[in-house]
């Protein structure tokens, strides 16, 4: 099995190599030389973050679980930026923050969107889409 990498936000990558063998798809490296404008890998992560918990509420571990499960194993999160990117978007006023019992009967801190967070992710989902067509129509130009 190849080496895992961590993003600079936390997110567990596959190799090049890897990626080439299985279809991985990966959103940066820390360590390679690559071009990656922080506000553009953050933006993705705001996305992803808010349109889990578009789907219904629930806590950070959850969260992570459901990133995980719906990207096939392919974008994991660590605890270190889960936590710190939960909070960023409370702070903007994107998300709630409520204690509860989780069902395994712990205290929980379950994350809620907000209308705002709402209009936020409608924003991130639309520059998402231009962008990965924009990326799309340079990646499919035919080579002389």
């Amino acid at each position: 099995m190849a080496e895992s990498f961590i993003s600079s936000h936390g997110i567990s990558m596959k190799p090049l190599a890897y990626r080439e063998q299985r279809g991985y798809i990966g959103i940066g490296y820390r360590g390679y030389d690559m071009s990656k404008p922080s506000d553009l890998v953050q933006g993705t992560l705001d996305m992803l973050l808010l349109k889990i918990l578009a789907l219904e509420p629930m806590n950070g571990f959850a969260v992570s679980q459901r990133l995980k499960q719906v990207s096939g194993d392919v974008l994991q999160m660590s605890d270190g930026s889960l936590y710190p990117a939960l909070h960023k978007l409370e702070q903007e006023g994107w998300i709630t923050a409520e204690w509860k019992t989780s069902e395994k009967g712990r205290r929980a801190k379950y994350y809620s969107l907000t209308r705002l967070g709402r209009r936020q992710l409608e924003r991130e989902a639309d520059n998402w889409g231009r962008l990965s067509s924009a990326i799309s129509r340079v990646v499919k130009l035919k080579e002389a």
